[in-house]
């Protein structure tokens, strides 16, 4: 029988992002990662650039609007002057940073990303992502970049362009020479987008991504084009054979509470109410969310057991809800079409036994 575990999303730094694509022949800006001020200093100095960007590394989008409980405003600074980047990092490295993606406290800078700061002539935006309906790879991409790209889509759909790529085939010159064009590249820097472009189906496919986004993917006034911010989406199914990238996750921003749940593959994220739920199923998960705050309630959690749950992880599970001092009931919703509803009752009733319960339970198990 196949056991089907959830599993988290890789989590990559955006200096991780832009080394995996340097490493694949990617144009990506020179840069250094410096976890100390002298570090950056350093890495400023080495890169002997006109204009140095120098960027907090965190998971969370919005950086250069954050503000840094040191009092420094923005994550990301621009300056001609390496001894300006030393004074900026020590007022970023161990300091958090609140952006509109964060926990109200924000979250600790541990590095900073030194790089060459590029001038953008001119933005555009460029993705490859699995798409169900052509059961393959497409690619998107539009001469209007650096912006949100769904707010073209809607604005403008007529500057969207979409083309299909046969997994067995590959990428045809022709065809990364037809998006070159449509993205408004002209002259030498059109062959050159279109080298780039075949580039990052090559990544795409050898690090078994499932999305690769590159926005602004743009061109600078000297004639080079460039891959100025990368999102990387993997496949989780594919952490066997790509055990590298996958080393490279980056836990340490997530709850200790969701860091320990991961360790027994079930899928947790804190919310701020006070009834646990302890469901399997993503869907049935999010339904009983629903169903606790449409009668008046805040679920303290959304827990997914997945189909593949044995009797030690729901022992696991119910110690991960009884330490959580908001917790003051837990809900228990299994559906019976995916798992043994007998392994749930004995991993309760051990639970129970030896953790001490002391807060309400009710439990609904159907199937």
């Amino acid at each position: 029988a196949v056991q089907l575990t959830p599993r988290r999303w890789l989590n990559l730094q955006e200096y991780q992002s832009k080394k995996i694509m340097a490493d694949h022949g990617v144009a990506v800006q020179r840069f250094f990662v410096a976890d100390s001020a002298n570090d950056a200093l350093e890495a400023a100095q080495r890169l002997k650039a006109k204009e140095i960007v120098l960027k907090a590394q965190i998971l969370a989008g919005g950086r250069g609007k954050g503000i840094f409980n040191s009092g420094l405003k923005g994550g990301v600074h621009l300056t001609k002057d390496p001894k300006t980047v030393e004074q900026l990092a020590k007022q970023m490295i161990g300091y958090n940073l609140s952006t509109k993606q964060t926990p109200k406290d924000g979250v600790t800078v541990k590095k900073v990303m030194v790089a060459e700061a590029l001038d953008i002539s001119r933005e555009t935006y460029f993705a490859i992502l699995m798409d169900r309906a052509c059961n393959g790879p497409v690619m998107v991409g539009s001469p209007q970049g650096g912006v949100d790209i769904e707010e073209v889509a809607v604005t403008s759909p007529e500057l969207i362009f979409k083309e299909e790529i046969d997994i067995f085939d590959g990428i045809k010159d022709h065809q990364a020479l037809q998006m070159a064009k449509n993205l408004g590249f002209q002259g030498p820097l059109q062959q050159q987008a279109a080298d780039q472009i075949k580039k990052l189906y090559n990544l795409f496919l050898k690090i078994d991504a499932t999305q690769v986004e590159v926005n602004p993917f743009g061109e600078t006034p000297e004639g080079q084009v460039v891959c100025f911010d990368a999102k990387i989406n993997f496949d989780d199914n594919a952490e066997f054979r790509q055990k590298e990238i996958f080393a490279m996750d980056d836990k340490s921003e997530n709850e200790p509470i969701e860091n320990e749940a991961a360790k027994y593959d079930l899928k947790y994220i804190g919310l701020d109410g006070n009834i646990a739920c302890f469901v399997n199923g993503a869907g049935l998960a999010m339904a009983t969310c629903d169903i606790i705050s449409l009668n008046g309630g805040k679920p303290a959690n959304f827990l997914d057991l997945g189909g593949g749950v044995k009797e030690a992880q729901v022992y696991q599970a119910f110690k991960l809800l009884t330490a959580d001092p908001k917790v003051e009931a837990i809900l228990v919703n299994i559906f019976g079409g995916i798992v043994n509803c007998a392994i749930i009752a004995n991993g309760i009733t051990k639970a129970c036994q030896e953790l001490e319960l002391k807060v309400p339970l009710v439990v609904r198990l159907e199937g």
